[in-house]
Order: structure tokens, then C-alpha cells, then sequence
């Protein structure tokens, strides 16, 4: 088969994650095909096979040594390689979705107007979502997106039923509406001039400049209380954001973004997600200092999530882009999830448990408290919405 072969890795059943093994065994053998050398500008060094496949497709590793030769005769040795992006139709017949009510998220209701991320942030919880769509977690997450071109249209539908009471949404809560993709097709900005028109409650989460681009809707929802932006910070040192959310804003850009954002009047919070224990922990206190001096008095945090093959993933970067680093990284990782990479019991997923959990909780607060940070968080209004009519733009004015 020419170096490759279908291959199931030993005792391994359908959609076991590759961690789910002895942390002792060598899962890095059943990496799977990638093309030719490191993805230029990617965070995925791996594309598992989606686990609900009965059969991956792997390259024997005499395979990649011949290739691997080749490039050497060539002069391509070394050189990034360019993986390119495909945009995919979405036939999604609904647009607003209600969250599990096994989530311990604190929202009921979402909406994304994109699928998969082109950021490409290796420690992103969303990136097994992408299996049900038939593609990997991995590489696929961030080249093969796809789009939901007739959003707006929906939305309008949607937002006119009788059923819809105007209810909070958060628009995306999974992958960054205002990614690269957004400047060409533009269907967040549609989707949020609309929201804005008729006084729904809209919050996002970001971690791209592009935001800035629709600073007039959020300063005039903000002005109602009826829409808020979420910046989202890892850590504040520029090169380790470069490895660990390869195309999203440098932090500083984000800083830049907070700062403009918060003078033209939007309510801006900020979102330090994920931290990860032995990597950005100790950035707690300068995160919230830095913030607090822009003008932010709403933050929250959430412990690393390694939900799936992105175990797999997250390990594979570690050793990667931080090698001196690791072991004592994955270590930290599995005391706060009771010796295991991820403990997805509701309530503990999203902050961990243990003394070191407990630690962070604690400077977080701590640092809270210092900077006067999460002492009124007042929830959006829910009141200025009124159903759209043919001429939603008057929304605006209708009260």
C-alpha cells in the first residue's frame, strides 16, 4: 500500500483516545497522515482519525523517513509547509441552539455562524465537535471550516416566532466569530446588526482585532445593556501566544483591542481560558492587573479542558513547542484532574480539583478583590427586545 496503511492501534476499540492507553505506551506511533513537513502557522502537529470511524488512515513510519529523504534531495528540508483552506457550506435548518442542560456553562443559548477555527489554538475544548462533522480534530479543525451563508436569513425567521422570548445568546461560544474567514463573508456582522436592531441580548467571545471593525453595534448595544464583548487572554507573553494560538491576536493586540473597545463604551470583559497549570498559572495576577487598568471589571477563568483526542493533541505540542517544560506541564495537568489529563464530571471540568486547583482559585480571587474586579456584575437586559418585522432596521428607534 505503498508505506500506508488502515490500521487500528492494539487493544484499541473505536474511538478511544489515544491517551486513554498506558501513559507509558508510545501513542506518538499512530500519529496520522499530515502533509509533507510542519504546518506553516498551525497549531495541530497531528489529524487523528475521527473517533467514531472504525478504520484511520496512518503513515508507517519507514514511509515518512523515505519522504523525509526526498525533501532532502530536493531542498525542502525543514521548510513550513502551506496547508490550505477550504470553506464548506453549512445546511444547518436551525440556527439558535439551546445548551445541554448538563452544561455547566452559564448560558442557555448559542449561535455560530462558523465551524472549526482558522486561530488553530491547540488547547481548544471545541475541537472535537468537529468529528461530527466527519472531519479530525486535529489539522482538519483549522483548514476545513465551515459556514452557514444563510444565517441572517435564518436569524430573522428564528427571532420572529413567538416562541423566542428574547433570551441571552452567545454568538459563538465555540469557535471565534471575527476568525480571518469573517472579513470576507462577513455574516457575524450581519448577524449582529440584526440582533442589535431589535434589542436581543448578544455576547461573544473573541480574541481577534477584527472585532474593532463593529465597534459602533457594540457601543450601541452596550448603551442598552443588551450586548457585551468578551476578550479572551491566555497569557501576556506574545511569543508562547504565538505557539499556543498560532493565527489569533498577539496579546498585546488585545490589550489594544480592551482599550479601544472600553473607551468608545462597550461593556468589555475578559475571559483567562484556559489556564494551564505550569504554563500560564503564574500569569494570574499580571493578567488582572493589566486588565483591571484598561478598564475591565468582569473576568472570569477556566481550568484547561482536554476533552477526547485533544489530550492527544495538547501532549504531542507540548513536547513540540516546550520540551523543557512537558513533563512537569502534564504532571500539573493530571494533579488537577485526579491523575488523569481531563476529569469531565460537570462542575470540576472546567476548574479541576485538587490543591493546586484550589491554589488558583484562590490568587484569582485574591487578585479580584485587589483590583476591584467582579464586584457588580449585573446581568444583560432582556427587556428591549422587540420581535423583527419586515423592517428590523427601525429597531433601533422603536424602543
Amino acid at each position: 500500500m505503498d508505506g500506508s496503511e488502515q490500521h487500528r492501534p492494539p487493544g484499541r476499540k473505536p474511538g478511544d483516545s489515544l491517551s486513554s492507553q498506558s501513559p507509558d505506551e508510545d501513542w506518538r506511533e499512530y500519529r496520522d497522515a499530515l502533509p509533507h513537513g510542519q504546518p506553516h502557522k498551525r497549531g495541530a502537529g497531528l489529524n487523528p482519525g475521527n473517533r467514531f470511524e472504525e478504520t484511520r488512515l496512518h503513515v508507517l513510519g519507514d514511509e515518512r523517513d523515505r519522504q523525509q529523504l526526498e525533501r532532502q534531495w530536493e531542498g525542502e528540508d525543514g521548510r513550513p509547509v502551506t496547508v490550505p483552506l477550504t470553506v464548506y457550506k453549512d445546511k444547518t435548518k436551525k440556527l439558535i441552539n439551546r445548551v445541554a442542560p448538563t452544561s455547566d456553562v452559564p448560558f442557555d443559548w448559542t449561535l455560530n455562524p462558523y465551524r472549526g477555527c482558522e486561530h488553530g489554538c491547540i488547547y481548544c475544548f471545541a475541537r472535537p465537535y468537529h468529528e461530527y462533522l466527519g472531519f479530525s480534530l486535529g489539522l482538519d479543525f483549522e483548514t476545513k471550516l465551515v459556514a452557514k451563508f444563510d444565517a441572517p436569513g435564518m436569524l430573522l425567521d428564528e427571532l420572529r416566532r413567538p416562541s423566542w422570548k428574547g433570551e441571552p445568546i452567545v454568538m459563538s461560544a465555540i469557535t471565534d466569530i471575527y476568525q480571518p474567514i469573517e472579513k470576507e463573508h462577513g455574516l457575524s456582522r450581519r448577524l449582529l446588526e440584526t440582533m442589535v436592531s431589535c434589542g436581543q441580548p448578544v455576547t461573544t467571545m473573541t480574541k481577534n482585532t477584527l472585532v474593532l471593525r463593529d465597534t459602533e453595534l457594540w457601543a450601541a448595544a452596550s448603551a442598552m445593556n443588551t450586548g457585551r464583548v468578551t476578550v479572551t487572554l491566555v497569557t501576556l507573553d506574545d511569543v508562547l501566544a504565538s505557539k499556543l494560538e498560532p493565527r489569533a491576536t498577539p496579546p498585546t493586540g488585545r490589550l489594544r483591542v480592551i482599550r479601544e473597545l472600553v473607551r468608545a463604551g462597550v461593556n468589555v470583559s475578559v475571559n483567562i481560558a484556559p489556564v494551564i497549570p505550569g504554563l500560564t498559572d503564574k500569569e494570574l495576577p499580571a493578567i488582572l492587573e493589566a486588565v483591571a487598568g484598561l478598564g475591565v471589571r468582569r473576568v472570569a477563568w477556566v481550568m484547561l479542558r482536554l476533552p477526547y483526542q485533544l489530550k492527544d493533541l495538547f501532549v504531542d505540542w507540548l513536547w513540540r513547542e516546550v520540551p523543557l517544560r512537558a513533563g512537569h506541564v502534564e504532571s500539573l495537568v493530571r494533579q488537577v484532574h485526579g491523575g488523569k489529563l481531563y476529569n469531565a464530571k460537570q462542575g470540576l471540568r472546567g476548574r479541576g480539583d485538587g490543591a493546586i486547583a484550589a491554589q488558583i482559585k484562590q490568587v484569582f480571587e485574591v487578585y479580584c478583590r485587589r483590583y476591584g474586579i467582579n464586584r457588580d456584575v449585573r446581568p444583560l437586559r432582556t427587556d428591549r427586545f422587540r420581535r423583527p418585522s419586515d423592517g428590523v432596521q427601525m429597531g433601533l428607534f422603536g424602543g
